[in-house]
């Protein structure tokens, strides 16, 4: 069964663990490192976003390392991309309307 990728980004914790791995790999315990939570806690939450097709997990020895599957957020881009178009617009809007306030 698919995972819904927005229902996986709705929380705010595997959000930032993403953001986290844009700068590359990192083990767990780094990663627990950013949180006021437990390694437990923020080990489901890393199974949730691997089980979605977001992070891919690397053992190496006694640790296991995370990469960012940017590939997996293709939907979410999908979704978006017809909001940039509409705000392109706007702010192409208000840039004239500045400029006409500038320039009588």
């Amino acid at each position: 069964m698919p995972t819904d990728v927005f229902g996986v980004l709705a929380s705010p914790v595997r959000r930032r663990l993403l953001e986290a791995l844009r700068a590359g790999p990192r083990s767990t315990g780094e990663l627990a490192g950013l949180f006021e939570l437990g390694r437990p806690a923020v080990s489901e939450h890393l199974a949730v976003l691997k089980v979605a097709g977001l992070v891919r997990e690397e053992p190496r020895g006694r640790h296991r390392y995370y990469h960012l599957r940017a590939a997996g957020l293709e939907e979410v881009s999908d979704w978006l991309h017809p909001f940039e178009h509409y705000w392109k617009q706007r702010l192409d809007a208000l840039a004239d309307l500045l400029d006409e306030e500038n320039h009588p």
